[in-house]
């Protein structure tokens, strides 16, 4: 088991073959967002409720690019 702290573990997508990546951590309730290009800027957060609908939003395809 991983002990519990303060410190963001920083995720990205296995499909990221640049340093131009987004990056998701989770802190308790909270998400945390930072671009990999500015890993010393401060993150966006979202609560659980926040991210959860921003995922189905985009397994829904309602973001148009």
């Amino acid at each position: 088991m991983r002990e519990q702290t303060d410190q963001p573990m920083w995720r990205r997508s296995a499909r990221c073959g640049t340093t131009s990546c987004i990056e998701v951590a989770k802190i308790g309730n909270l998400y945390l967002i930072r671009d990999s290009k500015e890993p010393d800027a401060n993150p966006l957060s979202f609560t659980a409720d926040e991210w959860t609908a921003f995922v189905h939003a985009i397994k829904a395809d309602e973001f148009i690019f």
